[in-house]
């Protein structure tokens, strides 16, 4: 290259700030093009959004059993991951698919017998137990009117509860899909995740201890939400599974699972079932039963396994208890019941990229707020 040609390469100082307006035009506009495919991405990928923070989040909680299966099979990674991946499949649907057996079946036949049933009661105990108080007796109830009432309601209540059983029916297809999605996706980061997590922290701006923060952080929510939500909410179901059972109630099961359900729930519990039963066992004439009942519901259920799982997931997330009880809400209203696994990660997230913030920009921080304290000092 001679010297008039490199004179044609180099930009005269006239020309220079053109050249810096067309080299920063052509990054907004390289930004903007990221931003739009990654807009249409995203609305791409949307209706796959749970089953894949599920699939990270499991691989995250199961990662340690796969690095095991990779020192078993000597570094082969497809034959791990797929080992990995059946084992948790068959760990995780074949009880599922027991107890849903299970619960379609007692759901069935108690909705079949509640009409009977509470014609039964009402020609029992119950009505000598409400026409006991002084109260009804003063009201003067019709004795055939009352139990034609309540029969009508547990009537109402059998077909809401058939009504709910069709729902979870028709849902089955859209669980299985999700359950294979997940699964899917799991091989994957199973197989692929240090080379998934390695393009990802070149993509992000961020520094290496900000991302492994990030990460840090989200796989400790995850498992803290699993002990501290997930597994407390099964031994409070299995806690009111068995005593139905143990006290002669239909269903126990069916009403184990409900338990589960609502336990996971915020606000609402285990107690939204076991309290009207105890009630039940009373007015029916087994005190004693509803009793014990009403003592396993507060003292075992509501005060002690709350507490376990409050001490669970203070201590391993490190978030506050209301983040904890929002984001858990949150994530249930938008991302279904799996909600209370993916709101507290993405919570999680956002508590962690405020705080990297606030290390980033501490000394602006400071020196805006010892600014505005000078200035209402001056202006008092």
């Amino acid at each position: 290259m001679n010297h008039s040609e490199h004179q044609s390469t180099v930009p005269s100082p006239e020309a220079a700030p053109q050249h810096r307006a067309a080299d920063k035009f052509a990054r907004y506009a390289l930004l903007a093009i990221v931003l739009a495919a990654a807009f249409v991405f995203f609305s791409m990928i949307k209706p796959f959004l749970v089953p894949v923070i599920l699939a990270a989040v499991t691989v995250g909680l199961f990662s340690p059993l796969y690095a095991w299966l990779l020192r078993k099979t000597r570094g082969r990674r497809s034959l791990s991951a797929v080992v990995c991946c059946v084992m948790l499949s068959l760990g995780i649907l074949l009880p599922a698919f027991m107890v849903a057996n299970l619960v379609t079946r007692e759901a069935v036949h108690l909705s079949q017998s509640a009409g009977p049933q509470a014609r039964a009661l009402m020609e029992g105990n119950i009505m000598e137990a409400v026409q006991s108080f002084s109260v009804f007796r003063k009201l003067h109830l019709d004795d055939a009117a009352f139990a034609r009432t309540f029969e009508h309601l547990a009537k109402k209540g059998s077909e809401l509860l058939a009504k709910s059983i069709d729902v979870l029916s028709r849902g089955t297809f859209d669980f299985i899909s999700t359950l294979c999605i997940t699964f899917f996706t799991m091989f994957y980061f199973f197989r692929d995740g240090p080379e998934i997590l390695a393009k990802l922290k070149r993509v992000s701006p961020l520094a290496d201890e900000y991302q492994d923060e990030l990460l840090r952080r989200s796989l400790s929510v995850s498992r803290a939400t699993a002990k501290g939500v997930l597994l407390v909410a099964l031994l409070k179901g299995a806690v009111g599974g068995l005593s139905f059972w143990a006290f002669g109630i239909q269903a126990p099961v069916l009403w184990g699972v409900v338990m589960v359900f609502l336990a996971v729930l915020p606000v609402v519990g285990p107690w939204l079932v076991m309290y009207p039963a105890a009630l039940i066992l009373i007015c029916s004439g087994h005190v004693w039963q509803g009793i014990a009942l009403v003592v396993i519901t507060t003292l075992i259920v509501d005060l002690a396994l709350t507490v376990l799982g409050t001490v669970i997931m203070g201590r391993e997330s490190r978030m506050p208890e209301l983040l904890i009880f929002f984001s858990m809400f949150g994530g249930i209203g938008v991302f279904g019941v799996m909600g209370f696994l993916v709101g507290p990660v993405i919570a999680s997230l956002f508590q962690t990229l405020l705080e990297i913030y606030v290390k980033e920009f501490r000394e602006q921080l400071t020196f805006v707020h010892s600014h505005r304290s000078a200035e209402i000092e001056g202006s008092t």
